[in-house]
């Protein structure tokens, strides 16, 4: 993001007031925008389509649908957008740009593969146990794949560092998603759930279409070694567990809740458990602006020093190396609090306004008896994911991955407990999860000040290693004919009278 983050810079050393706002729109466009715009478009869909007229249980199928779409379209391809995304850097750092268009093609056919390993099986069980429509279960299954192929292909779009084409890419998926919902339900005369479902798919296969297309143009040469990353999964295979961990645990107090004894099953095939979904939902927004504070630190400041160091380490001296190296730790710590300072002030005012004004549109009762606890928890979470954005600047992937696990395991045992709690308390383990995680991140931090140079210096190989045979021990044949025969006679002639 080193491009961006230098339009991001220039517009807020300006300081004028349109500069500034300039610079937060950048960053917003990085971070928050395409999903902006997609929930915006599933709000006008619901007005327009006049959604609150269905009845309950078509809306509940509706819904559980579109949530099991996008948790299961996220999770199924975050095991290898941090592997391919080293992958590709490492090309780029090398100029073998002919392999970036084949490494497209082959991770989309494993992501789609392992896409359809898990969808396949679900939506053939959703038709022939739940009963389900099947032009309803097709739509689900596309709308499925779609949505994986658009969270897949952005990896690719953000290394091009072309944002505006991305929000672009989602404002013409939005678009198709309005004008389809249409002309299903006004001209077709479809079920609104239905119509809604379609114009889903074809929007997210709308943007999926579009960021292919671009990612072809962008990336022309092809070096046909499609598979080449292969090898990325087994020398980094904590950087793939990483990422899926910490997905899991975003959604892992969820599943948990979904095994409460009032949980809905709808259709015999979705289960959820809708005031603690919702009062995540709620909970997320109330805190998503940490991830635009927290690129704008990174790309306004901390890039800069990093670079500094990096470049010390190549060709500087140690007083410039440790000079560099306390400047950059000093910066990461401020950053830290700045993030903390701010978000905080953003969430409580944020918080406020949900508590005052979502009863009124109806989101009340047990949705927001259980959302204070939650809107903590995602309050720690994104904090938690500022510290494993430093982490992975410094290459640590064994601190990255404790602290997942530990964000993890404490998430889904503590929900667990929390069950039996009330209502008010259903989200502790949220809390407690992305708290002892962050925690192992923080040590782990301090951990890689402290042994930062034994990191940089130490851990390099002069001479490339391989595993074979152990070559023999003899290092020049001799041949031992000719000595036998003189030992011999000199044995002959000692021999003699």
């Amino acid at each position: 993001m080193a491009s961006l983050g230098k339009t991001i810079k220039k517009s807020f050393e300006k300081r004028t007031i349109s500069s500034t706002v300039f610079g937060m729109l950048a960053s917003a466009l990085t971070t928050i925008a395409p999903m902006l715009l997609v929930i915006g478009g599933i709000i006008i869909l619901y007005n327009i389509l006049d959604y609150s007229s269905v009845i309950y249980s078509e809306r509940l199928l509706f819904t559980s649908s579109i949530l099991y779409i996008f948790i299961f379209g996220l999770l199924s391809t975050s095991p290898f957008n941090t592997v391919l995304s080293r992958y590709i850097t490492d090309r780029i750092f090398e100029e073998d740009y002919d392999a970036i268009l084949p490494c497209f093609y082959g991770g989309l056919f494993l992501n789609l593969t392992v896409c359809s390993l898990i969808g396949i099986p679900f939506y053939l069980y959703s038709y022939f146990v739940g009963g389900i429509d099947p032009l309803y279960t097709f739509t689900s299954f596309i709308a499925f794949l779609s949505l994986a192929m658009t969270f897949y292909s952005m990896l690719y779009l953000s290394i091009t560092k072309d944002y505006l084409k991305i929000s672009l890419f989602f404002l013409a998926g939005v678009i198709v998603m309005i004008l389809t919902s249409i002309l299903a339900v006004k001209i077709f005369h479809t079920t609104v759930t239905y119509g809604m479902l379609f114009s889903i798919a074809c929007g997210f296969l709308t943007i999926a279409i579009c960021e292919c297309g671009y990612i072809r143009v962008y990336f022309s040469r092809n070096n046909e070694n499609y598979f080449g990353f292969l090898q990325y999964f087994k020398e980094h295979w904590q950087l793939s567990i990483t990422n899926l961990f910490y997905f899991l645990a975003m959604y892992s107090h969820n599943f948990v809740f979904w095994t409460m004894p009032d949980h809905l099953i709808v259709k015999n095939t979705y289960v959820c458990y809708p005031p603690y979904d919702m009062a995540t939902c709620i909970a997320m927004f109330t805190n998503i602006s940490a991830s635009v504070i927290l690129i704008t630190q990174i790309e306004l400041h901390f890039h800069e020093r990093y670079k500094a160091y990096s470049e010390a380490v190549i060709g500087g001296r140690m007083r410039d190396i440790e000079k560099s190296k306390n400047r950059m730790f000093s910066l990461l710590s401020y950053q830290l609090m700045d993030v903390v300072r701010n978000q905080f002030t953003i969430s409580v005012l944020i918080y406020l306004l949900c508590v005052v004004f979502l009863p009124r549109f109806g989101f009340a009762g047990q949705t927001m008896e259980i959302y204070p606890c939650l809107a903590a928890g995602y309050f720690v979470i994104f904090l938690l994911y500022s510290c494993i954005i430093y982490l992975f600047y410094f290459n640590d992937k064994t601190g990255a991955l404790l602290t997942t696990f530990s964000f993890l395991v404490v998430t889904a045992v503590v929900s667990l407990f929390a069950r039996s709690f009330p209502p008010i308390w259903y989200g502790i383990g949220t809390f407690a999860g992305a708290f002892s995680g962050w925690v192992v991140a923080y040590f782990r931090l301090r951990w890689v000040e402290r042994n930062l140079d034994e990191h940089i210096f130490c851990r390099g190989t002069l001479i490339p290693s391989q595993y074979e045979a152990m070559p023999t021990n003899i290092v020049f044949p001799v041949d031992t004919t000719k000595l036998d025969e003189e030992e011999n006679e000199k044995e002959k002639e000692a021999k003699k009278p």
